[in-house]
């Protein structure tokens, strides 16, 4: 029995050992608490958009304490007086600053989305020429999703400076030859206005009547909403609807006409 105790006494004075439980036991804590705070019920059932954002900049905090207080005690446990090394922070703090002021800019500008609330976890944006749902926004990088390829984006928050959270309204141009009667257009559209509203995920449609006299036809605009996510198939299945409802009523649609004079 003493022998056991000596060999275990041993076991865990060895620093090799007790950096690996120290790892390991930091590892669980942190996946515990992660687990607690986006789990599927709190996240689905109880948060709003604006919190769900907060629980996941709150995680992204916790991993980097996690990473730096495990790194710590490690280099205490190796025998690296780590007090000292943090007493002579402010010789190093200018190198370090330069080194690591991308890295900064990231935090700062990630604080300045949650707190000016300018985009949340959940809401769509349109980053250049890419619409995409945000997916998580952390402290340096912030996670999208294209809604059109479903690729994953990943973006250093220093570069979110034009982003635009995207508006559920959508236009959409039909154009009609000029020679058709406008109270025969004004018809034709309410009929494509009421099968567009049986659609699926369309929240509503209404017409908002001449907008443009173009060289080959008479464009009306129709408006359609829904939820930004769903807008690439839902403007598809509106242009269907659209080419099935003039052709319905023998529209045809103009395309552009050129007119050659000749001597």
């Amino acid at each position: 029995m003493e022998n056991f105790k000596n060999y275990t006494a041993q076991f865990f004075s060895n620093k090799l050992i007790q950096s690996l439980i120290v790892i390991i036991v930091s590892f669980l804590i942190y996946h515990l608490i992660k687990h607690f705070l986006l789990g599927k019920k709190t996240l689905n059932n109880k948060m709003n958009k604006k919190s769900k954002t907060y629980v996941k900049m709150l995680v992204s905090i916790l991993r980097y304490t996690f990473i730096i207080v495990t790194s710590l005690v490690i280099l205490q446990i190796n025998g690296i007086d780590v007090s000292s090394m943090l007493a002579g922070v402010g010789i190093v703090s200018v190198i370090v600053g330069l080194a690591i002021q991308d890295a900064l800019k990231d935090i700062i500008r990630g604080i300045s989305i949650l707190s000016d609330d300018y985009f949340k976890v959940g809401d769509v944006v349109q980053y250049g020429d890419v619409e995409a749902k945000v997916l998580e926004l952390g402290l340096k990088t912030t996670k999208i999703k294209d809604i059109r390829t479903l690729n994953i984006i990943s973006i250093s928050n220093r570069n979110i400076e034009q982003i635009q959270v995207v508006s559920h309204s959508n236009d959409i141009v039909i154009p009609f030859p000029y020679e058709t009667d406008i109270e025969k257009a004004d018809t034709i559209i309410s009929d494509i206005i009421e099968d567009i509203k049986k659609l699926e995920k369309i929240e509503d449609s209404f017409s908002k009547g001449i907008c443009e006299l173009a060289p080959s036809s008479l464009n009306y605009m129709i408006n359609i909403t829904c939820k930004p996510e769903d807008k690439p198939q839902t403007i598809r299945d509106a242009l269907k609807l659209i080419v099935i409802g003039l052709r319905k009523h023998n529209i045809e649609i103009p395309f552009q006409q050129i007119d050659i004079h000749t001597k």
